[in-house]
């Protein structure tokens, strides 16, 4: 089923790093027209990593887009021939020095479809071991502190406001209600 809306025109795009952006012209449903700013992005991941004690293993880092540090699961952008599975492990090991020897897919989502294409992967990681040998590590621009919080903690601090990233919490909800 559909709403009627269609596109007239696609805009040019600017492509960044990571990022491209473009100003399409749609149409609504009734003939009126409407510019949308569209950002085609990469599919990320997300992963949930929880000790045997259960406790989820968080980083704060730097957030440019609020200008603000924030606490949220490990993860980051699948990137090109990449699985988005392969790039869960990679990036748990990268940004937490952890390999974990079960995972389970929890499904993914849009995190804002009025504007861009990002889908995001989120997973759960169990059986935690520390990396040693041949250990990925940060980024060369990532600082990361790793904050080990008992889950049911994790859950009430997204409650109280101090966990604000949304992927973070969606992962929280799903593995919390099953």
């Amino acid at each position: 089923m559909s709403t009627g809306w269609r596109t007239l025109r696609r805009g040019d795009e600017l492509d960044l790093t990571i990022l491209r952006i473009r100003e399409d012209l749609m149409a609504d449903p009734l003939g009126r027209e409407h510019p949308r700013v569209i950002i085609s992005a990469p599919d990320w991941v997300h992963v949930l990593a929880l000790t045997p004690e259960g406790q989820a293993v968080l980083v704060r880092q730097f957030r440019a887009g609020i200008d603000e540090d924030t606490l949220e699961f490990p993860g980051g952008m699948v990137d090109p021939g990449e699985t988005p599975d392969a790039a869960a492990a990679r990036e748990l090991e990268e940004e937490t020095g952890y390999r974990a020897a079960t995972w389970r897919y929890l499904g993914s989502f849009y995190t804002a479809p009025g504007f861009t294409s990002e889908l995001m992967h989120l997973y759960l990681a169990t059986g935690l071991s520390p990396a040693h040998e041949g250990r990925l590590g940060p980024d060369e621009d990532e600082r990361l502190e790793l904050e080990a919080v008992p889950f049911d903690e994790a859950i009430a601090m997204a409650d109280r406001g101090e966990i604000a990233d949304a992927k973070t919490i969606v992962g929280l909800l799903r593995v919390a209600r099953g």
